[in-house]
């Protein structure tokens, strides 16, 4: 079976693996304040070209994200997220079980707009009985999003001239953040991104890495004690230094960017070979996730074969699915599944 479901199925890239083992058996301080942690601090600081960020490196993404959201909302206050965003849907309640609610907004393609963010506003604080409601805290998005999709540099600036304009801290859910910026049409860099977001993290899990996410804070009013929030919330890792370790390599020599541009690479021959056959595609995605719409007979045939994700029923003969390509796929497998589909 040749598995395209996820972006995580993989180890994780043989510079890391090498130079965990190099390091094995190297005696270092616990809980990230070591030497490794540091210098892939600097070096991230320096991807983001902004000396004052914080870095934090912590486990996993929904120990990002639920961190993040608690340690900035009053108790309150909830998360506005699009509905179909990962806080929204996939993470078992995590954000409403530290008692705070998740206030979804329409979208049809993952995004949520400065348009809807400043109506949401408006209309809470427009209301007379607006202390019985809860009260939107921060703006949670995902570069790329749940269905692939990128902002763009100036949808981001509108979405955080709002955010700064209402209060509203603007929080980035980057788990796929490499493949959004490696993706065909994106516009947004690293520095852009730690310019108007307040908070955001680079996603190692899905990106090369065995685990761990590095959280960067560009807001100074959302620093302080930030470490005690890791630790309460499960995400601080007493062996801190195998996520430093894993950040240094993958950003001291542009692996990161590499790693990410060989997935989307992948992937848009998958998405040329679909619209090529006359399948149509669910969402513009221009990132490692294709969301193509095929006849359900195509889709068992195919499964046969390959592994790959059911998105959704369009209806009663055809479904939506996901092909996800990763930092570690093969180009030949790709090549193997398009001559397939050439063939249906």
């Amino acid at each position: 079976m040749i598995r395209f479901e996820s972006d995580y199925a993989e180890g994780a890239h043989i510079q890391i693996l090498n130079r965990l083992l190099k390091t094995n058996e190297e005696q270092t301080p616990g809980y990230g304040v070591d030497d490794y942690c540091e210098r892939a601090r600097g070096y991230i600081r320096k991807a983001c070209d902004m000396e004052n960020a914080d870095v934090h490196f912590l486990v996993g993404g929904t120990q990002a994200n639920t961190t993040i959201i608690s340690s900035i909302l009053r108790p309150h206050q909830g998360a506005v997220s699009a509905i179909t965003g990962h806080i929204a849907g996939h993470e078992t309640g995590a954000i409403e079980a530290t008692g705070h609610k998740v206030l979804t907004l329409p979208s049809d393609d993952g995004k949520i707009t400065a348009t809807q963010v400043k109506e949401l506003y408006d209309t809470h604080w427009n209301d007379a009985t607006h202390e019985h409601m809860v009260q939107p805290g921060l703006v949670y998005i995902s570069h790329p999003s749940e269905n692939g999709t990128t902002y763009s540099k100036s949808e981001l600036e509108e979405l955080s001239k709002v955010c700064r304009e209402c209060g509203l801290p603007l929080f980035m859910d980057g788990a796929r953040l490499g493949y959004g910026l490696a993706a065909k049409d994106n516009d947004l860099s690293l520095i852009d991104i730690a310019r108007l977001c307040d908070v955001f993290y680079i996603g190692g899990t899905k990106v090369g890495a065995l685990f761990g996410e590095a959280v960067v804070i560009t807001n100074d009013d959302l620093k302080k004690d930030f470490r005690y929030m890791i630790k309460q919330n499960g995400g601080m890792l007493a062996k801190g230094r195998l996520l430093g370790i894993q950040f240094e390599t993958l950003f001291e020599g542009g692996l990161y960017f590499e790693i990410s541009k060989h997935a989307v690479d992948l992937a848009m021959m998958i998405r040329e070979a679909f619209v090529e056959k006359g399948f149509s595609l669910k969402y513009d995605s221009k990132t490692n996730q294709q969301f193509p719409i095929l006849p359900n007979d195509v889709v068992d045939e195919l499964s046969k074969k390959y592994s790959f994700s059911y998105w959704e029923k369009v209806d009663d003969t055809q479904s939506v699915v996901r092909f996800c390509t990763s930092w570690a796929t093969k180009k030949e497998n790709v090549e193997q599944l398009i001559e397939d589909i050439k063939n249906i």
